[in-house]
C-alpha cells in the first residue's frame, strides 16, 4: 500500500488533478477504439498511441487510489475511482482480446493481404503461431486422411483456382455508424447511384464496405 503521504509517492495535489481531469480523454479514445474494433467485420489498424496512452494512464490512476487510501480519503471517493480505473482496464482487455479473436479467424487472410501491415509486431507472432499450429494439426489429423487432390490447407481441391477454403470478414454487413462531423454528400457505390447526406452525430446503418474509407480515417465511427 502507499505511504501515509503523498509526498512519500511523489504526488502533490496538483499531480493527482492533472491525472484525473486527463482520465476521460484518454478513456474516450480508447473506448472508441474498442467500440470501432468490435463493430467492424475485419482488423483495423493497431492504435499504438491509444494504448500505451491508456496503459500509462492504467498505472497512474493505480497509484492515485493506492496514495488516496493510504491517505485516510473516505471510501466512497476511492471506490469512484476505483471505478474508473476497472473501466479502462476492462476497455483496453477487451480490445486486445476482441483483436485477438478475430486474428484467430481470418489469420490465413491476414496474412495473404495488405491487413498484414495492421497488426502490432506481437499479433503478428500471434498468428504466425496459430496458423503453423492449425498446419500442424490437420495435416496429419485429417488432411492425410483425405483422398489425393483434396489435402490441401487452403484450397477444397487442386482443381480450385483460388484459396476457397480460407474464411473473409463480410464487408457487405451492415453495420451501425455515427458521423464525427459533418461530412456532406457521400458516395456508397461505384457509380452515384445511393448517395448519403452524413451529418455530425447522426446516426445511420450503412454497409460496412461503403463506409470503409470513413472509419480508417477516423471520420465516422461504428457503435
Amino acid at each position: 500500500m502507499a505511504s501515509a503521504s503523498d509526498e512519500g509517492l511523489g504526488f502533490g495535489s496538483e499531480d493527482i488533478d492533472a491525472s484525473i481531469s486527463a482520465l476521460p480523454t484518454e478513456v474516450e479514445l480508447l473506448k472508441r477504439a474498442w467500440g470501432n474494433k468490435k463493430a467492424s467485420p475485419e482488423i483495423l489498424q493497431f492504435q499504438e498511441d491509444v494504448v500505451r496512452n491508456a496503459r500509462v494512464q492504467i498505472q497512474n490512476m493505480e497509484d492515485i487510489v493506492e496514495a488516496y487510501a493510504g491517505n485516510g480519503q473516505d471510501s466512497l471517493t476511492v471506490s469512484l475511482y476505483q471505478m474508473d480505473l476497472d473501466r479502462t482496464e476492462f476497455l483496453l482487455r477487451s480490445y486486445l482480446r476482441t483483436r485477438l479473436q478475430k486474428i484467430e479467424k481470418y489469420m490465413i487472410h491476414i496474412s495473404k493481404t495488405e491487413l498484414w501491415n495492421r497488426l502490432s509486431k506481437p499479433e503478428q507472432e500471434f498468428a504466425e503461431r496459430c496458423k503453423e499450429n492449425m498446419e500442424n494439426h490437420l495435416k496429419p489429423s485429417v488432411l492425410s486422411r483425405l483422398p489425393f487432390g483434396y489435402q490441401d490447407f487452403l484450397k477444397q481441391s487442386i482443381s480450385s483456382e483460388e484459396d476457397d477454403m480460407v474464411p473473409e470478414p463480410q464487408l457487405d454487413t451492415f453495420v451501425f455508424c455515427k458521423s464525427k462531423g459533418s461530412v456532406g454528400s457521400f458516395q456508397l457505390d461505384a457509380v452515384g447511384d445511393e448517395v448519403v447526406d452524413l451529418i455530425a452525430d447522426d446516426l445511420y446503418v450503412l454497409r460496412y464496405k461503403s463506409i470503409k474509407p470513413l472509419v480508417e480515417t477516423g471520420q465516422i465511427d461504428l457503435v
